[in-house]
């Protein structure tokens, strides 16, 4: 049997955030609020899912807001 080539793994990779844009935080902040004023009296469990769902988005957009790179 032959031997394989043993390649050098590039594994594991250091994980970057991406920077993203300013209106993807906008967008988590105002889908909050209007699922917290418009939607929650109507259906209380689609509100805490798309709550829960917005609240992600802002946390993202704050991880990619403080540890992206620098843009040159």
């Amino acid at each position: 049997m032959a031997k394989r080539k043993s390649k050098k793994s590039d594994w594991p990779i250091k994980w970057v955030p991406k920077p993203s844009p300013g209106s993807f935080m906008i967008l988590a902040m105002i889908g909050f609020l209007v699922t917290a004023y418009l939607v929650l009296p109507i259906s209380t469990d689609f509100a805490v899912a798309l709550m829960v769902v917005f609240a992600a988005m802002f946390i993202a957009a704050i991880i990619s807001t403080t540890k992206a790179p620098l843009m040159k």
